[in-house]
C-alpha cells in the first residue's frame, strides 16, 4: 500500500496527485490519500449542465471559494482550506464491471470505524435536502442543536484498470460552509436545508482535523502493509 501525505502549491497541483493514485493502483499497487485540499467549491458534471451553473460559481467565488469541476462525485461540494478533509483509496480492478458495491462497503465502514473511534456516532444515510445527495453518505447527531446532519459523502471513479473510491469528510467551520453550499445549491435551483450541513466536532468529534486525518487514514490502510509513504508537498 503507497500512502501520499501533505497538499501541492495549487489546486491543479493537487487534483494531479490525486490523479496518481490512480496510476498507481493501474500498476497493482493500492494507494490511500487523506488530506486538506485548498479553499474550493468543487462541482460535479452534472451541475455544469444546469442553467444556474454560471451563476453558482460566482456565488462560490464571491465568498472566496474558487470555483472547480470535479470528474468524482455528483453535486457541489465545499472545502475550507482548513479543516474540511477530502479521502481517497485507490485499487487495481480485473474486471472494471464488478467490484463496485464492495469498495463502498469497504470505504464505508472504514470512515465509520474512525469517527466512532474519535467519540463521533455517525451513521449510515443523510437528511433530507443535504448537500451532494447520495446513497453513500454518514451523517450524525448534532450535540447543540439536534436533529441529523451530513458530515461524509463518499463516491466512487472506475476505470477498466483501477478504481477509486474518495470523499470529503467536513471536520469544523460548519456556519461558513452552509453559507457557500445554500448560495451555491440556490443559484443551481437544488434543494439545500443549511441545517443539515454538519461537522465532525458538532457531532462530539474533535475540532482538529490532524487526528481525524490520522485515524481516517489508519482505516483506509486497513491490514495492508505499507510500502511507502511520500509526501506530496510540505502543506497539511
Amino acid at each position: 500500500m503507497r500512502v501520499l501525505r501533505g497538499r501541492a502549491d495549487s489546486i491543479d497541483a493537487d487534483r494531479d496527485a490525486t490523479r496518481r493514485l490512480l496510476a498507481s493502483a493501474a500498476d497493482d499497487e493500492p494507494a490511500v490519500r487523506v488530506w486538506v485540499p485548498h479553499r474550493q467549491v468543487a462541482f460535479g458534471r452534472r451541475d455544469a449542465e444546469r442553467e444556474g451553473y454560471d451563476r453558482a460559481r460566482e456565488a462560490a467565488d464571491d465568498r472566496g471559494f474558487p470555483p472547480i469541476e470535479r470528474s468524482v462525485g455528483g453535486r457541489a461540494v465545499a472545502y475550507d482550506g482548513e479543516t474540511t478533509l477530502a479521502f481517497a483509496r485507490a485499487e487495481p480492478v480485473e474486471e472494471y464491471r464488478r467490484g463496485t458495491t464492495d469498495r463502498y462497503e469497504r470505504a464505508t465502514a472504514a470512515v465509520e470505524r474512525a469517527l466512532e473511534g474519535l467519540g463521533c456516532d455517525a451513521v449510515r444515510g443523510e437528511p433530507d435536502d443535504a448537500f451532494c445527495p447520495g446513497t453513500h453518505s454518514l451523517s450524525a447527531a448534532d450535540g447543540t442543536e439536534g436533529g441529523r446532519r451530513k458530515l461524509v459523502g463518499i463516491a466512487q471513479r472506475v476505470r477498466q484498470d483501477a478504481a477509486l473510491v474518495a470523499g470529503v469528510v467536513l471536520v469544523a467551520n460548519r456556519s461558513a460552509l452552509a453559507d457557500v453550499l445554500e448560495g451555491v445549491y440556490d443559484a443551481l435551483d437544488l434543494s439545500l436545508e443549511p441545517a443539515s450541513v454538519g461537522t465532525v466536532t458538532g457531532a462530539g468529534g474533535p475540532a482538529d482535523p490532524g487526528p481525524v486525518r490520522a485515524a481516517l487514514e489508519d482505516a483506509l490502510v486497513g491490514d495492508a502493509t505499507v510500502g511507502s509513504v511520500d509526501d506530496v508537498q510540505s502543506g497539511p
